[in-house]
């Protein structure tokens, strides 16, 4: 029981961190974010553990972390109002080739990333060729060119 109450206690701190450090943080992990998530894998081992290192325990608590996490999944699932306190929402970044600057800072990110984005996935140059660029759910950001885009560039 206590592998049990282990793993819903770090699966809940992992989330609130995760989910405080932004979705762009999920998406566009660099070198150093994956090595310190491969820390935040070891420092949390001996929370999870303890003192037991059997592999019975082990699995009792990733057994837990993945059950949590399919029962979240299908609460947001069953639920939109859950949903809605667990996942994010599309925030519209650009529009009418307009950077809406309070959103790009609150998430913080700037005109060159939604500008990488544009030139990776509809071929523009320029941010006046953006009809629309949204930070997805997922941390990916979409853009939708201006109907004209291809006679701007």
């Amino acid at each position: 029981m206590d592998a049990v109450l282990r793993g819903l206690v770090v699966y809940v701190v992992l989330f609130l961190l995760f989910r405080l450090t932004g979705k762009r943080a999920m998406s566009q992990v660099t070198t150093f974010d994956f090595v310190i998530l491969l820390v935040i894998g070891e420092a949390t081992q001996q929370a999870l553990l303890g003192e037991d290192f059997s592999v019975t325990h082990a699995a009792v608590v990733i057994a837990t972390l993945l059950a949590v996490e399919r029962f979240s999944d299908y609460l947001s699932f069953r639920f939109p109002r859950f949903r809605r306190v667990t996942e994010s929402v599309p925030l519209v970044l650009v529009e009418d080739g307009r950077p809406l600057t309070d959103v790009l800072h609150r998430e913080h990110m700037t005109v060159d990333d939604v500008l990488q984005a544009a030139r990776e996935k509809a071929g523009v140059a320029r941010i006046e060729q953006v009809r629309w660029a949204v930070l997805e759910t997922s941390g990916g950001i979409s853009v939708v060119p201006q109907p004209d885009a291809a006679t701007q560039g």
